[in-house]
């Protein structure tokens, strides 16, 4: 699935008197590739990859960028949600073709939770991840970060499904919460103290529409304000 969200920014341009719009279209491609929904996003300047899925899955990327138009070189992050193994699986490998780690501080502890998952088979000849050659930042300055990515958005902490877990959520009202218990499922985790504090965060954003992990994206907006694809 590829989604186009149209965007408009009044922008003061030299030489005219009065704001001129312009229109940016903000691409979202969704990747499924294995067990994981993964997902390519681009603004206005870098691409973003958001998760992986398992290690030993780089072929079935290979065909699903493909099949999505978008070339490695496109690909100038990549973020995990959190540091399970069916979310961070292939970043060792992008990681040595010059894609970069985006590593949140609170994501540092966990980041080798998979490693002894991995090595236990042999055939998957994993690589662990070399934390001095990512890019940590913190929650607190993840806006500066992206907007310099040409990202409108911000990346929280959602540790209600691990201590490491994370949302990214962009301006223009889409947000990427990983492994968080779908919204709708809330009721049943009525005791999840975590889980409804991660729900109030997102929701405070007013979010237009959720993408998860392993789940349906939730559509919280009206229809006509996105071009499908």
């Amino acid at each position: 699935m590829e989604l186009y969200v149209r965007l408009w920014y009044n922008i003061s341009v030299e030489k005219i008197n009065k704001p001129t719009v312009i229109e940016v279209i903000f691409v979202i491609k969704k990747l499924k590739y294995g067990n994981t929904n993964t997902f390519f996003i681009r603004e206005t300047g870098d691409g973003l990859l958001i998760d992986t899925d398992f290690a030993g899955t780089l072929p079935a990327f290979y065909k699903a960028i493909k099949e999505h138009d978008i070339k490695i070189g496109d690909i100038s992050y990549v973020l995990a949600t959190h540091y399970h193994p069916d979310h961070m699986g292939l970043v060792s490998e992008l990681m040595k073709q010059g894609i970069k780690l985006l590593l949140i501080d609170t994501q540092k502890p966990h980041i080798h939770f998979a490693d002894e998952i991995f090595t236990r088979d042999k055939r998957l000849d994993y690589e662990s991840i070399n934390t001095d050659n990512s890019i940590i930042i913190s929650s607190k300055n993840s806006r500066e970060f992206l907007a310099n990515m040409g990202i409108a958005g911000e990346i929280v902490s959602t540790p209600s499904h691990s201590e490491d877990s994370i949302s990214l959520i962009l301006n223009n009202g889409t947000c990427f919460v990983g492994d968080l218990e779908p919204i709708e499922y809330l009721e049943a985790y009525i005791q999840n103290v975590k889980l409804k504090k991660d729900w109030q965060l997102v929701m405070s954003y007013n979010p237009k529409i959720i993408y998860y992990a392993h789940a349906n994206e939730k559509i919280l907006y009206k229809k006509n304000e996105l071009m499908y694809e």
